[in-house]
């Protein structure tokens, strides 16, 4: 049974930092990318950060570029997205996202991420 579960999001003030954590379980890890979405209120889930299998390639979106860092480690089966310098416009639900093609495409079930100024 594939699981995804997100942790770390939470209420945190402009300028500060928090953790994302997603453990995954149920397929093997190392031969997934991983991703991080959000999706803020009245908006379309977006693509935030991408880490391809064995940590070759990072890719983010130019907002977070220089804030947000993309890490995974394949002995625990966990992809980390350490936030930092966060902004009101970060505020969203954070969703982790394993992809190996358009069959084996997995999703958590999101954690909020609060922003106040």
């Amino acid at each position: 049974q594939v699981q995804l579960v997100e942790s770390g999001g939470g209420l945190v003030q402009a300028g500060g930092s928090l953790r994302l954590s997603c453990a995954a379980s149920g397929f093997t890890f190392s031969w997934y990318a991983m991703s991080w979405y959000r999706q803020a209120p009245g908006k379309e889930r977006e693509l935030v950060a991408t880490i391809t299998s064995a940590g070759r390639s990072r890719n983010y979106v130019d907002s977070v570029k220089g804030r947000f860092t993309i890490s995974r480690d394949d002995v625990k089966n966990t992809v980390y997205l350490q936030m930092n310098s966060l902004k009101r416009e970060d505020t969203a639900v954070y969703y982790c996202n394993a992809r190996r093609n358009w069959l084996d495409d997995y999703w958590g079930q999101g954690t909020q991420v609060i922003v106040s100024s």
